[in-house]
């Protein structure tokens, strides 16, 4: 770039002087940027200090701890047999008292069991919600709670069907299953209706026999 005049100098003069100032803020601002990376990169080494390495010989080994074997075909064993005692065919039309309500009583059991589930004389210790399962799901699910029930003492349980609104024919198919399973379960002594403030006509209120 050729000066023709002192006006034209003095022009490039200051553009070179703004050139060399520009680099000389770019080459400033690489220089912060790498600063700030070293302290980041040594900030952990900065905020623990010095540090010493272990006396290997001071160093314990743990060993894994061993998992019990799980008895996977005991468990599908159980699980078919559980399902083959809970029977859908299973007739128990002549099981239960016709009342208004409709209850079970195994034989042995008197009128008083069930007069005093209804009142609610004993306290409910548990529940199961079988809403929204198949009924394999529901059938699996109901044998394993009154296994688990009788395992922790439980003799006053819920049994929680629904009423079967949403059903085809709005037919309650899964409330008359689960009377079914439950009649074939001899764990299970009596059971009735549950009083409308513990769900009513979409629930059962059991009583099992103590556990072993």
């Amino acid at each position: 770039m050729k000066a023709k005049s002192l006006q034209d100098l003095s022009a490039i003069r200051k553009h070179m002087a703004d050139k060399r100032e520009a680099e000389a803020a770019v080459e400033a601002q690489r220089r912060e940027e790498e600063r700030l990376a070293e302290a980041q990169r040594h900030l952990f080494a900065r905020a623990v200090g010095p540090v010493k390495a272990l006396n290997a010989a001071a160093r314990v080994t743990h060993k894994p701890r061993a998992i019990a074997p799980r008895a996977r075909q005991q468990e599908l064993d159980d699980q078919a047999a559980l399902i083959e005692s809970m029977s859908d065919e299973f007739d128990i039309s002549t099981l239960l008292d016709v009342d208004d309500q409709l209850s079970f009583r195994r034989p042995g059991i008197g009128t008083d069991v069930t007069r005093k589930l209804r009142r609610g004389d004993w306290t409910l210790q548990g529940q199961i919600d079988l809403h929204g399962l198949r009924s394999d799901e529901a059938r699996a699910a109901l044998g394993q709670f009154i296994r688990d029930a009788r395992r922790v003492g439980w003799r006053c349980v819920r049994v929680v069907h629904g009423k079967g609104l949403g059903s085809p024919g709005k037919m309650p198919v899964l409330k008359t299953k689960v009377q079914r399973w439950l009649v074939q379960k001899e764990e299970v002594l009596a059971f009735v209706q549950a009083r409308p403030a513990d769900g009513g006509a979409g629930a059962l209120v059991v009583l099992l026999g103590p556990g072993q």
